[in-house]
């Protein structure tokens, strides 16, 4: 049966603000299905308050609303189009889901007679029910923990005597695991009983006995309306259960799990999913399987829709899961569908792997003084990468490799820890580091079989590490001059840095690329293919590796997939895992970058290692090449490809990082050039260029040390900002207000920064901050937005309510910042985007700080005035146009305000208090006529509240 074809206009429900549990996988799926809507000729509404993601630009839908995600702009959407016939809830997450749950009790889908597609009602009822969801599991002989829900603290406690500890409570109707906690000893119980039944919106919780030290899977499936069923990927946790899926580290394909039990799972997946309601879409189920010889298989919960790990298994198989998946809501089956990949089969296959991917979340404790860092049940990571590799240790190498958290992959960088209790807590205490732990701890002689006792981490996994270090031991003998051929293949094909090899023979960096580049052991690209090359793939999305050379009449060769084509080419670099500080805007930038460069006839590659992102869907560019933003992969993709040049300045602060290593290899920066770059990093620099230009900056000295800090103080006056150079989201920033509080914040920040240097800048106590993103080609400047943030300075842009346009700046004021901002932006010789920031004092603006790159507002202000500002500034950057070559049409009645949305609920003992270091995961925005709006009024009257020191 072919599409329902009454079906002309679909409502689909976005995720809103991203939040730790909740993050841009879902605006990729979002994007995905309003592609796969708009192929059938079917009009598409978009709901979602985000403005940072490409979810929301306007070609994505039909008609996008940026509202508030509630069931009150749900009815003034319908009432405003009427022609809306159905709604797609499963692209949305947890959010999505629950504003359709409510709206359907309202009684408003009936109201406007909406269909349901994708899913229906009765099975997220079921699903999110923990109860009914139980006694359903019951019904159909699939195994579950021993578990009963509580609706009172009394139930809760009669539980609790009744199984014994430990326990797992989990709310009902929740997301990445709010509430959800482990209880080991009695004194604990009643606090995380309460806390449950408080985050669960019917204050209902589930108490199950602990599976610890089970092991985690997770399959994705996909049904039609005929009733087939494909498993799309199965994912293996290398954690046990007892770390929520989104912090932990996860292999797919599953790497050890029998065949047998892997096929009694997924019968069970496929009879649970067919249980749960006659509907066609995607379903997430997870299981834990108990690691002894039995194998016992435990359902865990299912999830009718398009979930987390959605984002990673269509990444990792090349299968796009939301396309396919809003096809299928929409009637079709699966064999009358086409193979995204090969284009000449059909959609009704399983995908078989011929690599292995690794995905390691990305964590930001350092934004959370005083939080928690050990992982349990609630989710606490911000963003995730991915690495692809031949085998299980090169993909761990690459996805450590990609996480930007200046280490060069797992070990063989001199950074591990060396103290026998640090590594025996980190590992018993699941800490984010414990990837690198492992390493350590085998490092130091601890046997595998304690690791595997304390972790309960499988022995194949251990195994595969310990061979790593064996062969670190073996290389670690040699010199360069010495090192045999086969020892160095194997350590690349073990996925081993150029950086780490060297550490390990105590050489250069440059001398194993050298040696490599002899002995012809070079990256070679394969294709991600999900046939296992069984049929030939037509989708140009590479990963790297290495191979042996093969021998044929006397030619010695290695197989390479990825053809260069003789098309003038661009490579954008993107902004790596999400963190706080560089989120989904950046993505936002990438995505309008390539699409603008191929306007401008180029061959578009992109260069990324971040699975929940539009950027990395394989067809966004005409090349994509899913690899770390790390040097030695971006040097060997460029060497392949010979480009004309690579645009840095899209992907945030990883790519900008990499600028300075392509000036000095003599690889063109397309757009501002890094001397500029490096001015406007450099503080010194920067100022003095202030001075020539005469423009005002708060008074400031740089200092290496608690003596020279201590010094400066006494120049520059107290309260003084504090902060290192080169950070992105304001990391390490501080206000400190007397001598006392300076010594212990540096003395702090020299230990996690060695050798970097401090700025110390006098801080303008109650000045007004504003910040102004422009686009500039050499000569001409045009201002994009000026925005007034509603906080006083010393509170983080990130983190600040910023209103565009500004509501009390004068017009003395507002000429200032248009000086300065034209005179710098020239001045810094920009090609392409810049934003700068203001504090304002006595009517007199003073600089902060200028980044002559794509911001995190520039999407906010794009959205807000119905803009392509970054299509544009792509163009200049590739200097096919001057700024005097757009029609510059803002519209925008009244104001827009981009709100910061903050996560703190998975860190309850935290400091909530705002300051100079960022500490929001996302952003919703908000529209208003006028400032007597009563929203604009409230955040205005609690401006000051938050200011820490």
């Amino acid at each position: 049966m072919p599409k329902d074809n009454s079906i002309k206009s679909v409502l689909i429900i976005g995720s809103g603000p991203i939040v730790i549990g909740q993050a841009c996988e879902f605006d990729y799926a979002g994007s995905q299905s309003a592609r796969s809507l708009r192929e059938e000729g079917i009009e598409v509404i978009l709901i979602n308050s985000n403005p940072a993601t490409i979810m929301t630009d306007p070609s994505m839908a039909d008609h996008v609303y940026l509202l508030p995600l509630t069931t009150k702009s749900i009815i003034q959407i319908l009432k405003e189009h009427p022609q809306i016939d159905a709604v797609l809830p499963t692209m949305g997450g947890q959010t999505a889901l629950n504003l359709c749950l409510e709206a359907d009790e309202k009684g408003i889908w009936k109201d406007f007679g909406i269909k349901l597609i994708g899913v229906d009602i009765n099975a997220i009822n079921i699903t999110e029910d923990r109860e009914q969801f139980k006694q359903l599991l019951e019904k159909i002989n699939v195994p579950t923990a021993p578990a009963k829900t509580a609706t009172s603290f009394l139930k809760g406690k009669e539980i609790a005597q009744e199984f014994g500890f430990p326990l797992v409570i989990r709310p009902s109707f929740t997301l990445g695991g709010t509430g959800a906690a482990f209880v080991h000893k009695k004194e604990d119980f009643d606090d995380l009983l309460t806390r449950g039944l408080e985050a669960s919106p019917i204050h209902e919780v589930l108490i199950d006995k602990a599976l610890l030290g089970w092991k985690e899977y997770e399959l994705e499936l996909l049904r039609d309306k005929n009733d087939n069923v494909v498993i799309i990927c199965s994912i293996e946790n290398m954690d046990p259960m007892g770390i929520h899926t989104g912090d932990s580290i996860t292999v797919a394909p599953a790497m050890t799990l029998s065949d047998t039990t892997f096929q009694k799972m997924r019968d069970m997946a496929i009879l649970m999913m067919r249980s749960i309601g006659n509907f066609a879409g995607g379903c997430n189920v997870q299981f834990a399987v108990s690691p002894d010889e039995k194998e016992d298989i435990v359902a865990i919960e299912i999830n009718p829709r398009v979930s987390r790990s959605s984002a990673l298994a269509s990444k990792a198989t090349g299968y796009p899961i939301a396309k396919i998946a809003t096809k299928l809501a929409l009637g079709y089956h699966l064999d009358e569908l086409q193979n995204q990949i090969t284009k000449s089969t059909s959609a009704l296959f399983e995908p078989t792997l011929d690599y292995v991917i690794v995905k390691i979340p990305r964590w930001n404790f350092d934004k959370f003084e005083g939080s928690d860092r050990t992982l349990g049940l609630q989710m606490k990571s911000v963003g995730e990468v991915m690495g692809i590799g031949r085998s299980f240790q090169e993909a761990l190498h690459k996805a450590t490799q990609s996480l930007e958290i200046k280490r060069n992959g797992i070990g063989a960088d001199g950074k591990g820890y060396k103290n026998y209790e640090q590594i025996i807590e980190k590992l018993t205490f699941a800490s984010w580091d414990r990837v690198f732990v492992i390493y350590d701890a085998i490092a130091m002689g601890i046997p595998l079989s304690r690791i595997h006792e304390i972790t309960r981490i499988d022995m194949w996994f251990l195994k595969q590490y310990e061979e790593l270090y064996l062969l670190e031991k073996e290389i670690s003998q040699y010199k360069v001059d010495t090192l045999p051929k086969e020892l160095l293949l194997e350590s690349k094909q073990k996925g081993y840095g150029d950086r780490q090899i060297a550490h390990m023979m105590g050489c250069l960096e440059s001398q194993v690329y050298k040696l490599r580049e002899e002995m012809n052991i070079n990256r070679v690209y394969k294709l991600v293919d999900t046939c296992a090359a069984e049929f030939k793939a037509k989708t140009p999305y590479y990963y790297s590796t290495f191979e042996a050379e093969i021998e044929t009449n006397g030619k010695k060769f290695v197989s390479n997939e990825s053809i260069v084509s003789d098309r003038k080419k661009v490579i954008v670099l993107g902004s790596g895992p999400n963190r706080i500080g560089q989120g989904i805007e950046f993505d936002y930038s990438c995505v309008h970058g390539v699409l603008a460069a191929k306007e401008c006839g180029y061959e578009t590659i992109m260069i990324n290692c971040n699975p929940e992102t539009v950027s990395t869907d394989f067809d966004t560019a005409d090349k994509l090449y899913f690899e770390p933003v790390f040097w030695e992969h971006i040097y060997d993709i460029i060497r392949h490809e010979k480009p004309e040049g690579v645009i840095v300045q899209l992907g945030g602060q990883t790519a900008l990082k990499l600028a300075e290593k392509l000036d000095r290899y003599g690889i063109k920066i397309l757009g501002t050039s890094f001397d500029a770059l490096d001015l406007a990093e450099d503080r010194g620099r920067f100022s003095e260029l202030l001075e020539e230009l005469n423009i005002p900056f708060p008074k400031f000295g740089v200092a290496e040390n608690a003596d020279q800090a201590s010094a400066l103080a006494d120049v520059l006056d107290f309260p003084l900002l504090v902060r290192p150079s080169y950070v992105l989201g304001g990391q390490g920033m501080k206000i400190v207000i007397n001598k006392q509080e300076l010594e212990e914040h540096v003395i702090d920040l020299l230990k996690n920064i060695p050798g970097n240097k401090l700025l110390l800048d006098h801080y303008l106590d109650g000045a007004i901050e504003a910040e102004a993103d422009a686009i500039c080609d050499g000569e001409n400047v045009y201002i994009i937005g000026i925005m007034e943030h509603i906080e006083p300075c010393g509170i983080h842009s990130g983190d600040s309510n910023a209103t565009l346009p500004p509501f009390n700046l004068g017009e003395f004021v507002m000429q200032q910042i248009k000086d300065h901002t034209k005179k710098i932006a020239l001045a810094l010789k920009t090609v392409g985007l810049i934003n700068i920031q203001f504090a304002i004092k006595d009517d007199t603006v003073y600089i902060i700080e200028a980044n002559p790159r794509a911001s995190r507002t520039v999407p906010f202000i794009a959205k807000a005035y119905g803009e392509p500002y970054v299509n544009y500034a792509t163009k200049v950057m590739l200097r096919e146009n001057k700024v005097t070559d757009f029609t510059f049409n803002p519209k925008l009645n009244g104001y827009a305000i981009k709100q910061p949305v903050f996560s703190f609920s998975k860190f309850p003992n935290v400091n909530k208090a705002l300051g100079p270091e960022m500490k929001s995961t996302g952003e919703s925005i908000l529209f208003i006529d006028d400032l007597k709006d009563d929203q604009f009024y409230e955040l205005y009257s609690r401006r000051k509240m938050y200011l820490s020191k």
